[in-house]
């Protein structure tokens, strides 16, 4: 490995999303540097922290079918039952719930969760609740997604924060995804959604930490059992 290649690796990706607002935080720091020395640092320190949020790390996603990885990097903060939204048309039959609860520390970037047809793309309105309360999920601004995995529909719903003010979807309804492939992002401080089938078998507990893309969620064809906990 050359050392340009090892420079390169040793700094984690910006997703372009974020330039507009890195440049504008770093003007701010800019333009209230030339008032006070402690604007500046403050600047400065918001700056930063606005890159690492727009962070884009590359991912090992499972090879396999039979696995439903994180849409998001967070903490998992609700798993059971529990009725899809109603605009994705899946119909008025309750189906498995995981949800991911991202902060705004965490990678915003949101990876599908399995592999599949996009059949349907749908953004509704909504209030900008706190993401982790239940009724987000219903009464929050939101964005979902419906696949049609190998292993039955399953829906991805990027749900705004009290925080996130923007959710930015670049999938498109009719074209095909990979399991872990990146479809959007929001900003800053959120939630995603995973409404699967009530087949698969839940692998994670809540107050658990994912990682988008590769922590498993779920297991199709699975048996009951332990939930997997990943050993950072």
């Amino acid at each position: 490995m050359s050392l340009v290649d090892t420079v390169k690796n040793a700094f984690v990706p910006i997703h372009r999303e974020g330039y507009p607002f890195i440049a504008a935080f770093g003007a701010a720091t800019l333009f209230l540097g030339y008032f006070s020395s402690i604007l500046f640092w403050i600047g400065l320190i918001l700056t930063a922290w606005c890159v690492y949020f727009f962070r884009d790390p590359e991912r090992v996603t499972p090879v396999d079918d039979g696995l439903v990885v994180s849409p998001a990097d967070g903490i998992i903060s609700a798993v059971g039952p529990a009725l899809p939204p109603r605009e994705l048309g899946l119909g008025n039959v309750e189906m498995t719930r995981i949800s991911v609860f991202m902060n705004v520390f965490s990678c915003h970037v949101n990876r599908a969760p399995v592999r599949g047809r996009i059949a349907r793309i749908e953004h509704r309105p909504g209030k900008f609740l706190n993401a982790e309360l239940d009724k987000a999920s219903t009464e929050n601004e939101r964005n979902g997604l419906v696949i049609e995995s190998p292993n039955g529909t399953v829906a991805a719903v990027q749900i705004a924060g009290l925080v996130a003010r923007r959710i930015v979807c670049w999938a498109e309804a009719g074209t095909s995804i990979g399991t872990g492939e990146r479809f959007g992002l929001i900003r800053f401080g959120s939630r995603v959604d995973v409404f699967l089938p009530l087949t698969a078998t839940p692998r994670v507990a809540v107050g658990q930490t994912a990682v988008g893309g590769e922590t498993v969620l779920a297991e199709f064809g699975g048996v009951a059992g332990t939930p997997l906990v990943r050993i950072s």
